[in-house]
């Protein structure tokens, strides 16, 4: 391990962008289609791994619905969470905020409840082995209509006090933000935190609307928000915290190159900008790998890893005492890395 990517693992962080379903890796796909008696068009791992080759979102969300077929049961859900927490612990995240897609589930007929009670058991058992905490946002699948996002959130009604907002994901092109103000605003009147995938692949009006109609506390990508100087300004003046995924945005083709990424421009704007890894069994790269590979190729200082740091957990939805203890940590991490052996 070089000492940058040394550096970059002991560094306390948080996840805010990571979509529990995209942390299926080819050997559970299997596992679960196993214990499950599923099918799956594939032989082998390394046909599963052949296949994510992605030209845009669509190419990659094809198969990912494919493999969260295989999903069915409490304990895949719980397996599958915890699996994900053992990663993310190794690659020094303390809290983690976590969407999932329960129409993905619910759709092809498992309760709402086995997913949710899945996923809420894996977190319990991370925060108690691990010590990494964590929180559920509920993403609504924004092909589906605004009927389907309610029925939803009315499905989630039991678990909302153990629910800490809701998202908006899957394909961005064609499907703007404003096509769910409603259940954005019943969200809000439930106290929920709200947060959306916007400027993407869709453009900086997607982001002008998240904002402005569906009032979300925080932007999930927003690279595209950079081609719009007054969105830019608008951004840095309200502190919105934009959960970047650098190595998803390479492998689904929205930058060419890593090393022409927009992440080192949006700090040097102000923008409050952090690294994430999406979907990682998909997209090659856990946490970890993700802050390493874009800081090899932008140059990023160290006090920009610190700054990405930091955050990444005053952007998260946390009480301020609990942001503070962490920002603490980051300080005193970064005090002991200085200090002479």
């Amino acid at each position: 391990m070089t000492a940058l990517a040394d550096f970059i693992r002991g560094l306390p962080k948080a996840e805010l962008h990571l979509h529990i379903e995209g942390s299926l890796e080819p050997e559970q796909m299997f596992e679960f289609a196993r214990r499950n008696r599923v099918d799956l068009p594939f032989r082998t791992v390394e046909e599963v791994r052949a296949a994510y080759a992605f030209s845009n979102l669509q190419d990659f969300l094809d198969i990912y619905y494919q493999g969260a077929n295989v999903l069915r049961t409490e304990a895949d859900f719980h397996d599958l969470a915890l699996a994900y927490f053992r990663r993310v612990a190794a690659d020094g995240a303390r809290h983690v905020e976590l969407f999932f897609d329960p129409q993905t589930h619910t759709d092809r007929g498992v309760p709402f409840q086995v997913v949710a009670d899945g996923l809420m058991g894996g977190m319990a058992e991370a925060e108690k082995t691990l010590g990494v905490s964590s929180s559920l946002i509920l993403c609504f699948l924004r092909h589906l209509d605004e009927d389907a996002a309610f029925a939803t959130l009315n499905m989630a009604e039991p678990y909302l006090d153990r629910i800490l907002g809701v998202g908006l994901d899957s394909s961005e092109v064609g499907h703007p933000p404003s096509k769910f103000a409603g259940v954005f605003k019943a969200a809000r009147e439930r106290g929920l935190k709200l947060v959306a995938h916007a400027g993407e692949e869709g453009p900086p009006e997607y982001v002008w609307e998240a904002l402005d109609v569906l009032g979300v506390d925080r932007i999930d990508h927003g690279n595209r928000a950079l081609e719009d100087e007054a969105l830019v300004r608008r951004l840095v003046a309200e502190g919105i915290t934009l959960t970047v995924c650098p190595l998803s945005n390479l492998k689904l083709c929205v930058v060419d190159d890593l090393k022409q990424h927009p992440l080192k421009r949006m700090l040097a704007l102000g923008l409050k900008a952090t690294i994430n890894s999406d979907d990682p069994a998909y997209f090659g790269g856990y946490l970890a790998q993700n802050w390493t590979e874009t800081a090899e190729a932008l140059g990023l200082t160290r006090d920009e890893l610190v700054t990405l740091a930091k955050n990444s957990f005053t952007g998260a939805f946390l009480p301020p005492e609990v942001v503070a203890r962490h920002v603490a940590d980051i300080d005193a991490y970064v005090q002991r890395s200085a200090a002479p052996a």
